[in-house]
């Protein structure tokens, strides 16, 4: 009989999703004595990393209550979980490594493993470093994303055409439009002219009727904005539409993601009555080194975090020429209700029926988090998870590994979902040249 593949799990991958015990069916699943005695430093925390360290351990702990984890303990899967010791006396699998470090350790073990020969053996971490020195090693190791793989592509939400003018003019004026190929329920079909790039047209494809039509033209602005390319356009019609029920929009800093989300549930709020408030939330990282506690009350200690969202509400609504509550401005909005600005500490257990949800910076959250973000959602609600895959705060996920962009692959083929990737940025001249050169 073949040896099954033995999978050594990181400490990063057990704090990153706990369900990773369970992930590979087909092998054996071994867990470093190492990554034990890490997890066991991070189970006090009072955060959802404190709570995948104390889940790892209960259930490990119930593993050992039936069986030997030294020997092997059959999952419910079919898989095995064992418990890896590594001997310092070993000296030939260090390769002169600094045992101090974690990492080492637990490439230690697989180098031990591998060394026996009676299986493959694939090392799973999120750690790139430790990865490049597993290779070095001649250690298969690979990322882990939960039950699907490592994808270096993230879908865009739309299909760029760069076409003559004449061909852009042609495909304005059609009110269907077939296209050869595959396209994903609410992917854009945009026709740019190859010339002068602000020319273009914005076609959206409906999977039940297999088949393109353009997307909304609005006669007037969306709560003093208005789409400035055809990425914003695409976003902008998935937005006002009831009938998507979760919108991802990605993009580099100053694209309009945050704006674009906040005008469209004003309008669909305010003006539309669709939905009886907005909710609006975002994770609590800091950028760089963290300045501690902050005095005062809870709101106040949460002002710093939600400026931003605050912000782009005064520029909406606050301004002088605005035509909405030109007087009152935001803060009457939030002081009747109306707009919830909240962190997302305290929404688990949560049921959140008929409201404009906005999740902002939603890069920093790991799949789980999200799944209990989204898991909140009542009826009747819009969720928008907005963020730039590539400005991640969060040192347990990546570009490919946090929730934003899991979302994003898990729910690109399901006609209630959509998404878009803005390309460009609209913040100012300065701000999209700093973005690409810096």
């Amino acid at each position: 009989m073949t040896a099954k593949t033995r999978y050594i799990l990181d400490t990063n991958v057990l704090l990153f999703d706990p369900e990773a015990l369970l992930a590979f069916p087909d092998g054996e699943v071994i867990v470093p004595i190492t990554a034990i005695e890490e997890i066991d430093q991070f189970k006090a925390e009072v955060s959802e990393t404190g709570r995948n360290a104390r889940l790892v351990s209960n259930t490990i702990d119930q593993y050992r209550q039936a069986g030997s984890l030294a020997d092997g303990v059959r999952q419910p899967n079919g898989s095995t979980i064992r418990v890896q010791v590594w001997s310092m006396d070993d000296k030939a699998s260090t390769h002169n490594l600094d045992m101090r470090k974690s990492g080492n350790r637990v490439l230690a073990t697989a180098l031990q493993l591998a060394r026996e020969n009676k299986a493959k053996t694939i090392l799973i971490s999120q750690d790139t470093n430790l990865r490049i020195k597993a290779n070095a090693l001649g250690i298969e190791a690979i990322g882990y994303d939960g039950d699907r793989p490592v994808t270096t592509e993230i879908h865009t939400g739309f299909q760029l055409f760069q076409v003559s003018a004449r061909e852009v003019e042609a495909q304005r004026g059609k009110e269907t439009l077939q296209l050869e190929g595959k396209f994903y329920p609410n992917e854009g079909a945009i026709f740019q002219d190859a010339q002068n790039p602000g020319d273009y047209c914005v076609f959206r494809y409906h999977a039940k009727k297999k088949h393109f039509t353009p997307v909304q033209i609005f006669d007037e602005d969306i709560w003093e904005i208005a789409p400035r390319n055809p990425q914003q356009a695409l976003a902008l019609d998935l937005l006002l539409d009831p009938g998507v029920s979760i919108i991802t929009l990605m993009g580099k800093a100053g694209t309009g993601k945050t704006l674009l989300a906040l005008a469209a549930g004003l309008r669909m709020m305010l003006d539309e009555n669709t939905y009886t408030k907005m909710l609006v939330s975002r994770p609590i990282f800091p950028m760089g080194k963290d300045i501690g506690y902050l005095p005062g009350t809870a709101e106040q200690k949460l002002e710093p975090w939600m400026q931003p969202i605050f912000d782009n509400l005064e520029f909406l609504i606050g301004s002088p020429v605005s035509k909405h509550h030109p007087a009152k401005g935001y803060q009457a909005l939030l002081d009747q209700g109306l707009i919830n600005i909240e962190p997302l500490t305290y929404i688990r257990g949560r049921s959140i029926p008929h409201q404009f949800m906005i999740v902002d910076e939603a890069q920093n959250l790991t799949p789980h988090e999200i799944k209990t973000i989204i898991t909140r959602v009542g009826e009747g609600t819009k969720i928008i998870l907005t963020g730039d895959a590539y400005q991640i705060d969060n040192p347990y996920v990546d570009s490919i590994s946090n929730g934003l962009s899991n979302v994003v692959e898990r729910f690109k083929e399901l006609p209630l979902a959509g998404h878009v990737t803005l390309m460009r940025g609209e913040r100012s001249s300065l701000a999209e040249m700093a973005a690409n050169v810096l």
